[in-house]
């Protein structure tokens, strides 16, 4: 499991993250939503070590992030930053095949392969695998990514606004490549999303953040919550219900 203890992160001398305290279950979706500069992502980015953490001790499997390897930890946790740039002119299998470089170093073999096909296929890119990622449009290019850090096949997934660039349609695949990435492979996915109602729709475990801090968090039932989500987003959100599952309304 993961386990946030009084984590705090702050740039000069505004603090993006206060007194943090949450475990994250193992084998579960859980979903983080909130405005915009609630520390969503900064969290995200402390648990997956691309930054530094103020104060407070995050443990990934009962041992603290920043005692692990670096290659081991590439093994076990992998994230999809919400702005990425690669600046090679590669195909979309070369892309892919960055997320085998922890176990390969380059060297990929028939294992590393079929799980870059794997990736692909989940992705729906098997037909642009070849396609230089210069030709994408934002939303394929998104797609790739994301196919990448599936190659990568770790224990947990750290996704940042995933959904961005995404047509609905592919949206819709996304969240159910991810819902049964949890239940048939026993992943723990974790993920800034905006869009409540995909949160209400997939995820296992909502987490509310607002001003650095824990606003909220419980079941997705617990969460999709009038009284939560009003006070949350300042608004005045409507609770439905279809087919056993709520979503949310939240414009005239």
């Amino acid at each position: 499991m993961i386990d946030l203890k009084e984590v705090s992160k702050k740039y000069g001398a505004k603090k993006v993250v206060s007194e943090v305290c949450l475990p994250i279950k193992e084998e579960q979706l859980t979903a983080f939503i909130g405005p915009n500069g609630a520390g969503k992502s900064t969290l995200l980015s402390m648990i997956s070590r691309l930054i530094t953490i103020d104060a407070g001790q995050i443990y990934l499997d009962h041992n603290e992030v920043k005692a692990w390897r670096s290659n081991e930890l590439a093994k076990k946790l992998s994230i999809l930053k919400q702005s990425n740039g690669v600046n090679l002119r590669i195909t979309v299998r070369e892309l892919v095949s960055f997320g085998r470089f922890p176990y390969s170093k380059g060297r990929l073999t028939s294992m590393d392969q079929d799980l870059i096909d794997y990736a692909l296929e989940k992705l729906g890119l098997v037909e642009m695998a070849e396609d230089q990622i210069d030709t994408l449009s934002g939303g394929q290019l998104q797609r790739a990514y994301i196919a990448m850090i599936l190659a990568q096949d770790t224990d947990y997934i750290l996704l940042d606004e995933p959904l961005n660039n995404l047509d609905m349609n592919h949206s819709v695949q996304l969240m159910q490549t991810l819902r049964r990435l949890v239940e048939e492979e026993h992943k723990t996915i974790l993920l800034v999303i905006h869009d409540i109602n995909f949160a209400a729709s997939y995820a296992d475990e909502i987490v509310a953040m607002k001003a650095g801090q824990i606003f909220a968090h419980g079941t997705t039932n617990e969460m999709i919550q009038p009284q939560i989500l009003n006070a949350l987003y300042e608004m005045d959100i409507k609770i439905c219900e279809l087919d056993g599952k709520r979503f949310c309304m939240y414009f005239n």
